[in-house]
């Protein structure tokens, strides 16, 4: 009866009704959503809340289930995995019906919060709720946009279009109103900011490339377009630059300069070329620059750190992929190419690069001709050794032509897309911890989920934000989008929820094989137990708790760190057991790899025995071959002389005939045929 009172004195239908009674209940994303549910309700009844909201706004559990240590964050995962199946429009009318069980006049005090009209409650919480589960960050996104200055709902965009300046909310991409002369569409552009002005430079539209130079006003919103000439009388160590239109270069801003470095052209160079335009004559020139030049290319990524430039990667005017590493010192202007030790990234172009704490080089995703990566690399600038570091929380999908920009420790990623469909989140890595979590996400064929688009940091009001330009997707865009960044939300939550050392020994631990496991694992313990005393804190504060509670929640704590003081030792043990385990393995490596030295010595020594009696069996067959041939000839000899004893004894037979005649009385024939005669 009550819940029938309650719905005809609202007047709304659902979906809206639950919005309302999510904003009531702390779930209006904003910082204190947390300690508000849980003031106002009971345990079991705020942990049944929290789970149909998740189940209405994000669907069934499939978040891993959080460690042991985490005991609110498991009572969550428990009490949302217990849902199963259930359908979204049943979650939110069972939420209402628990809440108005729980508080009949829950609408009459809600009044005046939801006396703005449904739209823009919508709006506002959806553009701003996250929750953090396990580490991860799932992103409550709504679907919305413009149509006649109305926010409206549509399945194919939710990108807010409103001013910069009066958007309240954090983590939502809007599109400002903007004046001037539009660019043309386009993508794989330079994109830089100097002084509050974004400027725009080359790029690919239709196949063709580009060399115009547009600026983007970001305290009017205002676009103009720069009438520049190359520079007729260059300053010493420049040259006049002959504007070639470009794409997949990079353009970094340098002492009240733009820096154009390499990229894809019509006619490439046999090197790379870095074209500097004057901010102050609006002219361009090229730079004169020392040492061996890289080889021309396009879709590397150029990072600024301190006053040298790092390129790494990209593809050549042959299409093939590139994977070496070159610095340009721009205090000298000379190329040095660097042989880094370690496993490097494999070849590749259209990543993702960026510098923490002035010494680490962060490489994220690209791809190849065949395929697109969501590995993450980095380099270790002072001793130049790559590593490949595990990543934690809810890794990204592999992605090439995506962008990316760092704000403090915290390394944004926009775009990007696998040659199949474009990439719809907006992730952030923390550069210290290597973990991600998605800000927010986008729905549709939309420019922030496009290929070759850019992004730049910037400020509007003190406060920073990040802007989006142009993109592909199926079609070439010059939109741009704006997002303000919530430090709290996206930064702070994620450091409490995994205290980590400061940022370079947090990364030098990460990228370190030989660092200490046994702190490290005690380190990590004590975070914990921290913040299990945080969570349950927090749940608690601003509502009085019995001293059942608090005898309670201590025996819950001491039996914790029971349990993770047995966790420890077992895993000091187990360390134990493995350093063990790699002495003898070394030792069996030592013993095998004498032995492995001893067969090939013995090898060695059979090969040259191998090798003399091949010759004395080719000297022998040499022989064999010979006395074959005397052995024809001697028989041919013989052959002659029994022809010739033959012929010889023919013939002494016919000279004795007289002989035997006068022996035996006959008369020789010649005497005979005288005496006739």
């Amino acid at each position: 009866m009550q819940m029938a009172m309650a719905r005809s004195s609202s007047g709304l239908a659902y979906p809206e009704r639950f919005y309302a009674a999510a904003s009531y209940a702390g779930f209006d994303g904003s910082h204190n959503s947390t300690t508000t549910v849980s003031s106002k309700f009971q345990n079991d009844t705020a942990l049944l809340l929290y789970a149909l909201y998740q189940q209405a706004t994000i669907g069934p559990c499939n978040v891993p289930k959080p460690s042991s240590w985490k005991a609110v964050e498991q009572s969550k995962w428990k009490s949302w995995q217990g849902l199963e199946n259930m359908a979204s429009t049943e979650a939110m009318r069972l939420f209402v019906k628990i809440l108005e069980e729980d508080d009949p006049s829950w609408y009459s005090r809600a009044s005046n919060s939801i006396s703005e009209s449904v739209t823009d409650t919508q709006v506002n919480h959806y553009s701003d709720e996250h929750v953090i589960e396990n580490g991860n960050s799932f992103p409550d996104t709504k679907t919305i946009s413009t149509e006649n200055g109305t926010l409206v709902e549509t399945q194919d965009k939710d990108v807010v279009s409103e001013d910069v300046g009066s958007v309240a909310v954090y983590d939502q991409w809007i599109t400002p109103p903007i004046t001037g002369q539009l660019p043309k569409a386009r993508y794989e552009h330079g994109a830089a900011i100097v002084q509050d002005k974004m400027y725009i430079y080359g790029g690919n539209h239709n196949g063709r490339y580009l060399n115009d130079l547009h600026v983007l006003d970001l305290r009017s919103w205002s676009w103009y377009k720069v009438n520049f000439k190359a520079e007729n009388e260059p300053q010493e160590g420049q040259s006049p630059a002959k504007l070639t239109p470009c794409a997949g270069h990079s353009l970094i801003p340098w002492e009240n300069k733009l820096l154009s470095i390499a990229g894809h052209t019509k006619d490439p160079s046999e090197t790379i070329q870095v074209k500097v335009f004057d901010l102050q004559s609006c002219t361009w020139s090229t730079l004169k620059t020392y040492g061996k030049a890289p080889i021309s290319r396009g879709g590397q990524s150029v990072t600024l750190v301190g006053t040298s430039l790092v390129i790494f990667g990209g593809q050549d005017a042959k299409r093939s992929l590139l994977n070496d590493l070159h610095i340009l010192d721009l205090e000298t202007m000379t190329w040095d190419e660097i042989d880094a030790i370690g496993v490097s990234p494999s070849p590749r172009s259209d990543h993702a690069a960026a510098v923490h704490a002035e010494r680490y080089l962060l490489i994220f995703g690209g791809g190849s001709h065949a395929t697109c990566f969501n590995d993450l690399h980095v380099l270790d600038l002072q001793t130049m050794e790559w590593t490949r570091p595990a990543q934690q929380g809810e890794i990204p999908t592999p992605r090439a032509g995506h962008a990316g920009v760092t704000v403090g420790e915290n390394w944004f990623i926009v775009g990007g897309g696998d040659n199949k469909t474009g990439v719809s989140e907006t992730a952030v890595l923390n550069m210290s911890t290597l973990g991600w979590s998605v800000v927010t996400s986008v729905q549709g064929r939309v420019p922030l989920a496009s290929e070759g688009l850019s992004l730049v940091l910037s400020s509007y009001n003190g406060e920073d934000i990040l802007v989006s330009f142009g993109g592909y997707n199926g079609h070439y865009s010059n939109e741009v989008n704006v997002l303000k960044p919530s430090h709290k939300s996206t930064l702070e939550s994620k450091i409490a929820e995994t205290p980590v050392p400061d940022s370079v020994s947090a990364i030098h631990n990460i990228t370190n094989p030989t660092r200490d496991v046994d702190s490290e694992f005690e380190g990590g313990h004590e975070g914990k137990i921290r913040e299990i005393l945080m969570d349950n804190m927090d749940q608690g504060s601003t509502k009085s708790r019995g001293e059942g509670t608090s005898e309670h929640l201590l025996a819950t704590l001491k039996a914790e760190r029971e349990e993770l003081n047995s966790s420890l030792s077992k895993e000091k043990l187990q360390t134990l057991h493995l350093k063990q385990e790699l002495t003898d393995a070394e030792t069996r490596n030592t013993d095998l790899y004498k032995e492995l030295q001893s067969v090939r010595g013995q090898l060695a020594t059979d090969q040259s025995r191998c090798f003399k009696l091949e010759v004395d069996v080719a000297e022998l067959r040499q022989k064999l071959q010979n006395m074959e041939a005397l052995q024809k000839e001697l028989e041919l000899l013989q052959r002659q002389k029994a022809a010739s004893e033959h012929a010889l004894n023919a013939n002494h037979r016919q000279g004795s005939g007289g002989v035997w005649g006068w022996l035996a009385g006959t008369p020789d024939s010649g005497n005979q045929e005288e005496d006739d005669a």
